[in-house]
């Protein structure tokens, strides 16, 4: 027979093989990304991979997702162990992902989080239109008020097929009402770390951090001025990148400081947190700072190689240690683990500026931070479709607050004001521009890139549980924290006002300081040092913290009828 070169002939021979092609690689994506054989994933530690490989596998659904995931929140938040780590669910999620399970079905997934819930810290707006939760920075003052839609990263979350759970309680305001335990806010109580009973979750992203570590969703977003990243995520073994100041947007989200507030992922590992990171970075028309990063965003995927600290020059800033014996041990004997795993670890690698830092910076951080808090806080809630308290300016808050003391301000741990009262009357003067000017000169210039270019460095490495937030914080740099240990078993606990800051077997984390937008080489390094150690995996929260609800307990509920599941009370 003879072979046809014709035209069409060539053309359908092209098209044949471009679709062997994308067969193959199809074919091999999912092999290296699902195992052949699956298996159900154990919600406390599943990864963002495995519950993407089950849903494209048909073992469950993005239903299924949901309501195991408020059966497991209805478990542990507002009974047993009383985590208050979640203000809300959404009412929606079940409905919402019922319809994403059908574009699954019908067109295939829209990325790596399409179907996935997520859980979103209550200072980050969502539209009341489409899914009527409540952003509420923690304060009754705000219950019922309409912001004008979306976060830009709830939007980007949503537009990437993600499932918006519900908001995570936080510390109120940020941390930014007054000296209050970290964790408490009005709406959602006294929130606590899941690794023992009673004790501080730190903040100010506490929510985020006790939720993911027991699964309570596949992921969080947090957000950090000076530390509420960083912290939460030390405390509560989990993940946590704080990203340099103007890489993600912050269009939609309460603030406290416009050159130092930054969102970011909170996850149980480095390749969840750098997957989210991906999708919520970008630049943004309503937030200027974004308009200055490089573009495009990378693959924050592509930095995940074991390997990723060969070679790499890590600096030990030892000026900036804290106090805590257990911390300082198990440090020393990562940077040992470092250097097997290829790093040149240069120690101590320390600020020309450390003492500045440590003792001068908090005045000035102090006049910045109150000023950018009055101003922001009033703009946003001067954008908001409604506020039904009627509140408009910081001295509102604050007679709100007296008001509904009974809410509020609960003594005799949480009835102060302090911020507030401090923020109230600050203006953009002439001694607001010289501390902001001075604190980023403290923070960059003369102290973070100072370092590296003194010692030649790539990053700095030292405990989560640090000073190293701060010089970070002034200067809008990133940071990123991976599980480094626990304390002991048989630590003395402290008492209980009204949370334990220190005891036994409390977590916490290693964190790695860059210049500048070098979020992509930062976790590389987080990712090497997690794959060597896994030490997330060497201790689980306290039995009575862990749900016991699974995906197999769920499978298919929602199929026979039975109304969605519900979250009781968050009071």
């Amino acid at each position: 027979m003879a072979y046809d070169r014709s035209p069409r002939a060539n053309s359908r021979l092209l098209i044949l093989a471009l679709v062997l092609i994308w067969l193959y690689y199809y074919t091999g994506l999912q092999a290296l990304q699902c195992p052949r054989s699956l298996t159900i994933p154990d919600l406390y530690e599943a990864s963002i991979s495995e519950l993407q490989c089950g849903l494209n596998n048909g073992l469950f659904s993005s239903v299924d997702l949901v309501n195991a995931y408020i059966a497991r929140i209805d478990e542990v938040n507002t009974r047993g162990p009383k985590l208050r780590a979640v203000i809300e669910v959404n009412l929606h999620a079940v409905s919402q992902a019922r319809l994403l399970d059908i574009e699954r079905r019908t067109k295939g997934p829209r990325g790596p989080l399409h179907g996935i819930p997520i859980l979103l810290k209550d200072n980050i707006a969502t539209d009341v239109d489409i899914d009527g939760m409540n952003t509420t920075a923690g304060s009754y003052a705000l219950l019922g008020s309409a912001p004008p839609g979306d976060a830009t990263v709830s939007a980007k979350l949503r537009a990437a097929g993600a499932i918006l759970l519900g908001k995570t309680n936080m510390s109120e305001w940020a941390s930014h009402r007054g000296r209050v335990p970290s964790g408490f806010s009005g709406r959602g109580g006294q929130a606590t770390c899941p690794y023992l009973p009673l004790s501080d979750p730190s903040g100010s992203s506490s929510g985020s951090g006790s939720a993911v570590a027991v699964g309570l969703a596949a992921a969080s977003l947090g957000t950090e001025t000076d530390g509420s990243i960083v912290l939460p995520s030390s405390r509560n073994n989990v993940v946590g990148i704080k990203p340099t100041v103007g890489l993600t947007s912050r269009a939609g989200v309460i603030p406290i400081s416009r050159h130092q507030d930054s969102v970011g992922p909170m996850a149980r590992s480095v390749a969840d947190a750098a997957m989210i990171l991906s999708i919520i970075s970008g630049r943004d028309r309503l937030d200027n700072l974004t308009l200055g990063q490089p573009d495009p965003v990378p693959d924050f995927t592509k930095a995940l190689r074991p390997g990723g600290l060969r070679g790499v020059r890590l600096g030990v800033p030892r000026r900036f240690l804290g106090k805590s014996l257990a911390i300082n041990a198990a440090f020393n004997a990562s940077i040992e683990v470092l250097k097997h795993l290829g790093a040149i670890v240069v120690d101590p690698a320390d600020f020309a500026n450390a003492e500045e830092l440590l003792k001068v910076r908090k005045p000035s951080e102090a006049v910045v931070m109150e000023t950018e808090f009055r101003i922001g806080v009033e703009e946003y809630i001067s954008n908001l479709k409604a506020v039904p308290s009627g509140v408009k300016t910081i001295k509102d808050l604050i007679d709100f607050n007296i008001e509904h003391a009974d809410q509020e301000l609960i003594p005799p741990f949480y009835d102060s004001q302090s911020r507030l009262y401090s923020s109230q009357n600050r203006t953009m003067d002439a001694a607001y521009y010289a501390a902001l000017k001075k604190v980023q000169e403290m923070g960059r210039a003369e102290g973070i890139d100072a370092a590296l270019e003194k010692h030649e460095l790539d990053a700095f490495v030292i405990p989560a549980d640090s000073y190293i937030r701060t010089p970070a914080a002034i200067a809008g740099y990133p940071l990123i924290t991976v599980p480094l240990g626990f304390q002991a078993e048989d630590a003395p606990a402290t008492e209980a006002k009204p949370t334990i800051r220190h005891g036994p077997g409390l977590p916490f984390g290693l964190a790695f300081l860059g210049t500048a937008y070098s979020e992509f080489q930062l976790i590389g390094y987080a990712y090497a040092y997690e794959q060597a150690t896994q030490t997330r995996l060497q201790k689980r929260a306290y039995a009575a913290a862990i749900p016991k609800t699974q995906l197999g307990d769920v499978i298919g509920y929602s199929r026979c009828g039975a109304a969605p599941l519900q979250m009781r009370g968050s009071r």
